[in-house]
């Protein structure tokens, strides 16, 4: 992951949690950032406490986010020599006066010191890279999205039909001493029952915002929630049961294999132990067949990535 993803991520997790940019170059941002996006980054549950009991209008923190850190220290070196060089043309006269009225009245405006700024360096493999990460993975596992009309109406009376759709991309991992993964992706109408496989990629042809579009009604809802993952947790299993499993049977004679090796050798040790030995021999034997089964023994497990509902053009 080189600069520029970095920097793509983090503007497409700014905009996403509402951040404000207050300064921007290809080398770095400083963000202000949004109370959703403090909860997540700073670290600071017992302020967050205080606001939640208090009710008080949250302060949140900003940070400088460097994203290319050599490029980002040589703009600031020669910001920095430019500074001195315009500070050196001063003359006697204007240092005079500003000494004069600093010490009439304590400060000039211009010398205020700021909030110190944290700085992160965004790299691939950074702390701090890796808590956005995880922030954008939690907050997206769920999403409520509309797409935006293909078309726009010139009468404002007229209303364009939406279907509710759950959408859900499920990890199915086929696992014995050696491990392969498969991504399914499913939408199911809320309305009809239909189900559409690959639906990540009709999603990702289609503009989808989480505000709902002008004059749009939604379809009446004919299945709830968990009626609709349960169909879709049907459909997966059924096409499962039909897939190959020659692994899985190459993996139970290994595990067949192991376990006489093992039987061999700890059988062998317990009739040539000491009484006294055995129960600690017995006990190691059956840790080292449950270690041999979890390595070998074929399984096949399915987890949900992430989903959302999805309320697209049409009534299918």
């Amino acid at each position: 992951m080189n600069d520029k993803q970095v920097q793509r991520f983090l503007t497409k997790y700014i905009e996403a949690t509402g951040c404000h940019i207050v300064e921007k170059s290809p080398a770095h941002m400083t963000v202000k950032l949004s109370p959703a996006a403090d909860r997540e980054l700073t670290n600071r549950p017992y302020y967050w406490s205080y606001v939640d009991r208090a009710g008080v209008e949250p302060e949140t923190m900003t940070y400088l986010f460097v994203t290319d850190g050599q490029r980002y220290d040589e703009q600031q070196l020669r910001q920095a020599e430019a500074e001195t060089e315009a500070a050196a043309e001063l003359g006697e006269m204007e240092q005079a006066a500003q000494s004069a009225l600093s010490r009439s009245i304590g400060f000039v405006h211009g010398s205020i010191t700021g909030v110190r700024t944290p700085r992160e360096d965004l790299y691939f493999g950074s702390r701090k890279l890796d808590q956005l990460f995880e922030a954008a993975r939690v907050g997206g596992s769920y999403v409520y999205l509309f797409q935006e009309p293909e078309r726009r109406s010139l009468n404002p009376f007229d209303s364009i039909a939406y279907t509710a759709w759950l959408g859900v991309n499920l990890r199915v991992e086929f696992a014995c001493d050696m491990k392969r993964e498969e991504i399914h992706s499913y939408g199911i109408s809320l309305a009809t029952g239909n189900i559409q496989e690959n639906f990540h990629d009709r999603l990702a042809a289609l503009r989808l915002t989480p505000k709902l579009p002008a004059n749009v009604h939604t379809a009446r809802n004919g299945l709830t929630l968990a009626r609709a993952l349960t169909v879709v947790e049907t459909h997966l299993e059924r096409k499962l049961r039909a897939a190959d499993f020659k692994w899985a049977e190459g993996a139970a004679r290994r595990l067949d294999e192991e376990l006489v090796i093992l039987a061999h050798y700890y059988e062998k040790m317990l009739e040539s132990a000491e009484e006294e030995q055995r129960e600690a021999i017995a006990t190691q034997y059956e840790n080292r067949k449950e270690e041999i089964r979890w390595q070998y023994e074929p399984r096949v497990t399915v987890s949900a990535i992430n989903c959302g509902v999805f309320h697209l053009e049409g009534i299918d």
